[in-house]
């Protein structure tokens, strides 16, 4: 069975989640997406080009992301640089992640543990 429907997929690791949270904004290419993942989690998630080249397949595979035309122009070296971006599904997904990490944020501030004063 193949999933289709956004709560299918979540909870996603971290590290998909910055993946997918990299390519928000439009399309990038793979070292931009492990800069923006860095930066973006506070360098608390790092990528090396292993495992983001694996993530992207398996991404590809399961119809959250699509490889782009645009970057087809080749790079120094002769190979060219692939650039990604969000499927429609996979937007849905980081959407209904994004929720549910929300949702989380709203307990645990109910619960005062993120150093917040507690309404009086």
């Amino acid at each position: 069975m193949t999933a289709t429907q956004p709560a299918d997929f979540v909870p996603l690791s971290p590290r998909v989640f910055h993946i997918l949270l990299a390519m928000a904004e439009g399309p990038c290419h793979g070292y931009r997406m492990m800069l923006a993942v860095e930066a973006n989690s506070q360098g608390r998630v790092r990528i090396g080009p292993g495992t983001l080249y694996e993530a992207l397949h398996r991404l590809r595979e399961q119809g959250l992301i699509d490889e782009v035309e645009e970057g087809k122009r080749p790079k120094c070296d002769g190979r060219r640089q692939r650039y990604y971006r969000l499927s429609r599904l996979g937007r849905r997904v980081l959407r209904a992640e994004a929720e549910r990490l929300a949702g989380d944020v709203q307990i645990a501030r109910a619960n005062n543990l993120l150093g917040e004063p507690s309404p009086s």
